[in-house]
């Protein structure tokens, strides 16, 4: 895999790339003495997670904060304050704030019985800690996340302290300082409430086995058996992206991340056959963002969600799964299209992997992933299949010489496992602040109400502000803090309106993942076009189209809810999948602008209008969506015989 590409007119790593647009990969690297001090605690934090996972986790504020501790001790040695500091040694003040990052948690861990003793009362060094520790969880995120969490979180607190003042229904009797503090540090309602006790437990331990994989080589198997499936077809590399990042995301739980893993290799690949630099940059990121999307290891907010739900994390995994395949039909199916719009062809078949060798070589490799999705059915929590999982990792390795990993490589992988989980703990921490303001003033139901007034109590509209909402959010903020935000505010307003929880959090889910491929802040398309030395807002634009059916599908799920698996009997099951399938091909020739040939403006208003009408349920509407969708057919096999119909020339054709 080439890990040399070019952006713009200066040669730079795929890593450099990921580090111009993703804060969390901007960290220092050390050597020597403080290289091995922060590996150590890496390593410790990795151990500690798996130590409670094997016996049994803590109290849960001794967890939370011990978590914490960790984390914030982490990031402040990792992350400098200023982009002009050196990235190969710790600064003092950096080195001082990770000393507090540390101790600050640990104050709820050594006076545990006495803070549970004074009941609630707040003394002034009680006080002092827990405005210390609101601080140095912002600047954490700040520097790990990012500027937007920051000022989401301070709005919120501002709010919670001037109640008395805000204009309108928002208003609330306001919340002093000193109660504030205490919410927010010292109960597991703020900064320890539910976000950073799913990340202490669950999300962790999937990261680390994440992690895991990748040092088995379990990412190039993917694009190995992707290579081996699709790399022959029209426009083959494009195909071999989607499956390779369907896979790798995973794992992985990051688009950005995963755009420029698989970007590094897939993208060049594409370009080299005659794809187009924007379209093979959207190509990726819009595949790698749906990873986040894909069971059985979601995007880190799908534990999140099991959690605010109250169900079991397999029944988040069987509702996404439909959805999922229809997002990556979608995207297959322009994909497709334009390969043969344009001519492309795929790799000869000596350019190929083998299947059968593939599999006998390196497909044990997969037995953990089988692993975890057996132990989710058979009724283990998803810690304990993690951590099941994470050991059947390392045994797996050791089936085979050319894939096995020494205690070296267990090491690294330890370490890589808690650098990784600094983001998410990072996010669901100052998350944590906003869900705090929620629960101490009321406001999640109050705004849940204002979105169903300013909606007219319209169902449709609700959801389009609901959209809109986490699109926004979704572009400077994490997908987990997102989800947390949305989760808060806009599921309760769905909820007033009749829209099952599962469904309700799910729209919210999904729009805070397409965020990174939606204009004019889309991470994981500027990733792919820094890589494909496209133009950043291009390949946006090309990968908001390609991700078509993510826009769609939450709609759908929403009016049909057996699409999630909610009270869905096999009839419906086969509509509504059917119907879907149909209605995402026509939305995807329309958007594109090929079918059999080149579709003219007329056709792509038809295939578009039959597409959505089929993919709306109802029977009326299936029944003149499919005849427009017919009709289109019918009008496209004409042409592509010769009939003389116009039609517009090729993208690139200089007409």
């Amino acid at each position: 895999m080439s890990t040399t590409l070019r952006e713009g007119d200066a040669a730079v790593s795929h890593e450099e790339i990921l580090k111009k647009y993703d804060r969390e990969s901007d960290y220092r690297e050390l050597a020597g003495i403080a290289g091995k001090l922060v590996a150590a605690v890496a390593v410790t934090f990795s151990l500690f997670q798996l130590y409670t996972a094997a016996f049994g986790v803590l109290d849960a504020m001794l967890q939370r904060s011990i978590h914490l501790a960790f984390a914030l001790c982490l990031i402040y040695l990792l992350y400098p304050a200023r982009k002009s500091w050196s990235r190969h040694r710790i600064h003092p003040l950096d080195a001082l704030l990770a000393v507090l990052g540390a101790a600050v948690p640990l104050y709820i861990d050594v006076f545990y019985q006495q803070l549970i003793m004074r009941a609630g009362t707040v003394t002034p060094v009680d006080y002092a800690v827990g405005l210390l520790g609101i601080i140095l969880v912002l600047e954490a995120a700040r520097r790990v996340v990012g500027w937007p969490i920051v000022i989401v979180a301070t709005l919120f607190i501002a709010y919670a302290l001037s109640g008395p003042y805000v204009p309108g229904t928002l208003a609330h009797r306001g919340v002093d300082l000193p109660r504030l503090v205490q919410h927010q540090f010292f109960t597991t309602e703020g900064i320890f409430g539910i976000p950073i006790g799913v990340s202490s437990t669950f999300i962790f331990l999937f990261i680390l086995f994440g992690a895991f994989l990748e040092r088995t080589g379990l990412g190039q198997l993917f694009i190995d058996l992707a290579n081996a499936v699709a790399g022959w077809a029209s426009g083959g590399p494009a195909k071999v992206a989607v499956l390779t990042s369907a896979l790798e995301g995973t794992v992985s739980g990051s688009s950005v991340a995963n755009t420029a893993g698989s970007g590094s290799f897939t993208i060049p690949m594409m370009k080299r056959l005659g794809y187009r630099p924007e379209f093979a940059g959207a190509v990726e990121a819009t595949a790698s963002t749906g990873g986040q999307l894909m069971p059985p290891i979601m995007g880190a907010a799908a534990f999140l969600m099991a959690e605010f739900i109250g169900v079991p994390y397999l029944k988040i995994i069987q509702a996404a799964i439909i959805p999922a395949l229809l997002y990556y039909w979608g995207v297959w199916c322009q994909v497709h299209f334009e390969a043969k719009r344009q001519g492309l062809r795929g790799l000869r078949r000596d350019e190929l992997p083998r299947l059968a060798v593939v599999v006998r070589e390196r497909g044990h490799l997969l037995i953990p992933l089988v692993a975890i999705i057996y132990l989710l059915v058979e009724g283990f929590t998803p810690m304990k299949a993690a951590l099941y999982a994470i050991v059947l990792a390392v045994v797996a390795s050791l089936l085979r010489k050319s894939t096995r990993i020494g205690l070296v490589e267990v090491v690294r992988a330890l370490e890589q496992g808690a650098r990784s989980a600094l983001g998410v703990i990072a996010a669901t921490a100052c998350a944590g602040i906003i869900v705090g303001v929620v629960t101490q003033t009321g406001v999640g139901l109050k705004l849940g109400s204002a979105l169903v007034d300013l909606a007219g109590g319209k169902l449709f509209l609700t959801l389009f502000f609901t959209m809109i909402t986490s699109l926004i959010l979704g572009m400077g903020v994490p997908t987990t803090a997102n989800y947390v935000i949305t989760s808060t505010i806009c599921a309760p307003a769905l909820l007033m309106m009749g829209v099952p929880p599962l469904a309700a959090h799910m729209f919210a889910f999904y729009f805070g993942i397409i965020a990174d491929v939606t204009p004019p802040v889309a991470l994981a398309a500027f990733v792919g076009a820094g890589i494909a030395r496209a133009n950043p807002l291009r390949t946006g634009v090309e990968a908001s189209k390609l991700a078509i059916a993510a826009y769609l599908v939450p709609y759908v799920f929403v009016y049909h809810p057996s699409l999630l698996l909610i009270n869905a009997t096999t009839l419906d099951l086969v509509e509504i999948v059917t119907t879907a399938i149909l209605g995402m091909t026509g939305v995807a020739a329309a958007v594109n602008g090929y079918f059999i040939t080149n579709l003219t403006l007329p056709e792509r208003v038809l295939f578009f209008a039959g597409g959505i009408l089929v993919v709306t349920p109802g029977v009326a509407t299936d029944l003149l969506g499919f005849v427009l969708l017919l009709a289109g057919l019918l009008i496209q096999r004409r042409r592509a015989r010769g009939a003389a119909f116009p039609s517009f020339p090729p993208r690139g054709s200089g007409r």
